[in-house]
Parts: C-alpha cells; sequence; structure tokens
C-alpha cells in the first residue's frame, strides 16, 4: 500500500480506528475502507473466526489490522479492549460504534430478553466503548467518534420497535456527546444508513417469514433503486473519520439511497 497516492484530506496514516462489529456487513467494509487509507483498523467482534479471517483478508491487501473479541455488553470486555489498543498502539484517533442487532418484532410480540438484547448491543455497547475511549483520545488532543444510526432512527418502522428505540437513542445521544466532548478536541456524529446488503439484512427477511429475493427487491424501491453496500456506508464514516470533517460534529447523515426523500 502506497499512501502517497491517497488525498490529504482522506489520509488517515498513523491513525487507529476501533470498528465494533466489524467482522462482517458494515463493519468490515469500514475496516477495510479505513485500513486501505492508512489506518490500523482494530477490529472488536464476538466472532472470533470471522475476525481473525478479516484481518487477513485486509492485511492481504496492504493494510493493517488487529482483532480484539469483545462483547460490547460487557463492561469489562470493553474496558479490557479499549485498554489493550491504548498499550499497544498508543492512541485511538477514531471510534465507529457499529454493533448492533435486529429483532422483527412489535412490542408485545418482543420477549424481555430480546428487547434486552437489541439495546444492550445498540445502545449500551456505544456508551462503553465511548466511556473507555474518550478519555485515551483527549490525551492525544482529540478524535472523531461516528455512531452507527438507521433510517429507523429517524422514522418509525413496522415491527421493529426495540430497533427502533435503540437507533432514536443513538442519534440523540450522539447530540449529546457532541456537546459534551466538543471541548477536548472529540468530535461525535452519527450516520443513519438504509437497508444494506448484509447479512442483518437478510436475516431480517428470515424473521419475518418472507422470500429473500422479494424482501431484498422491496428494499431496493427508492429514488436510487438499489440497496446499499457497506462500501456505501463505509465512505460515508471515512467522511467523518478524515480532515474533511473537522468543523463537523453533533449531525447525523442520511445514507439510504433516499429512502426517507
Amino acid at each position: 500500500m502506497c499512501n502517497t497516492t491517497i488525498d490529504p484530506l482522506l489520509d488517515l496514516s498513523g491513525k487507529v480506528a476501533v470498528i465494533s462489529g466489524g467482522s462482517s456487513g458494515i463493519g468490515y467494509g469500514t475496516a477495510e475502507l479505513l485500513a486501505l487509507k492508512g489506518a490500523v483498523s482494530v477490529i472488536l467482534d464476538i466472532d472470533e473466526k470471522k475476525g481473525k479471517e478479516a484481518v487477513r483478508t485486509i492485511s492481504i491487501l496492504g493494510g493493517k489490522a488487529d482483532f480484539i473479541k469483545c462483547n460490547v455488553t460487557s463492561d469489562a470486555d470493553c474496558r479490557s479492549a479499549i485498554a489493550s489498543i491504548a498499550k499497544t498502539h498508543g492512541r485511538i484517533d477514531v471510534l465507529f460504534n457499529n454493533a448492533g442487532v435486529i429483532r422483527r418484532k412489535t412490542v408485545v410480540d418482543l420477549e424481555e430478553n430480546e428487547w434486552d438484547l437489541v439495546v444492550d448491543v445498540t445502545l449500551k455497547g456505544a456508551y462503553l466503548l465511548s466511556k473507555y475511549t474518550i478519555p485515551v483520545m483527549a490525551q492525544n488532543g482529540g478524535g472523531s467518534i461516528i455512531n452507527t444510526g438507521s433510517g429507523w432512527g429517524l422514522k418509525g418502522g413496522d415491527n421493529a420497535a426495540a430497533y427502533c428505540a435503540a437507533k432514536g437513542g443513538i442519534v440523540n445521544m450522539t447530540r449529546a456527546m457532541a456537546i459534551d466532548h466538543g471541548a477536548q478536541g472529540i468530535r461525535v456524529n452519527s450516520m443513519s444508513p438504509g437497508d444494506i446488503d448484509t447479512p442483518l439484512l437478510h436475516d431480517e427477511a428470515k424473521q419475518l417469514g418472507q422470500d429473500d429475493k422479494t424482501f431484498m427487491e422491496e428494499a431496493a424501491d427508492r429514488p436510487l433503486a438499489r440497496v446499499g453496500t457497506p462500501l456505501d456506508v463505509a465512505k460515508a464514516v471515512l467522511f467523518f473519520a478524515s480532515p474533511m470533517s473537522e468543523w463537523v460534529t453533533g449531525t447525523n447523515l442520511t445514507v439510504d439511497g433516499g429512502g426517507l426523500a
């Protein structure tokens, strides 16, 4: 990899980026892109096999990556992971709070443990990783935190009550964090994807008992007439992680092919 070919405004050379849920889907797409722009991408995930495969793939492509097994709902795991990264790399410049799950049910049909899972992975995970990352960022003069919201964090959706609640919380927590930590040089933004072709989206079809092909065709019904890709979202994360957005904080970017238009 030759960083001299990277536009200076998108150059992440010498930076350390932490990506939760980074072994597949949006998380992996982002880990790969940030690594190819010069960062060390540290992938946090509960899936050790896929996480290590992701690191190998990024290495083959010419990027640098590490993997740490981490359950983002665990205070001990998050604290330990961030401490390990700070010790190994000496800094954290980018935190992408991306881990999330969905259960396609109404509040009546949801079991309590399903509610807890969705809210804890999505919202508590972002809180815990941010809690331990922010002091490390502040010691190095600042950084960028990007939280994965959703179109359904901005409007309601059917059969997804816990997911809508968690993603709505992410979007507003982002604003609060931006206010609290701007003086430390830490920018906090969220981006809200529409339907992205990931294992999570295909699992939704299965949960709803729908034909996968039909489900994906319906998901493509938006102005740009296609389902998004992990790279579509990764590019938005790169914008927030890079000097391109150095005066942008407390905002949400919708990345959905016009689905909310």
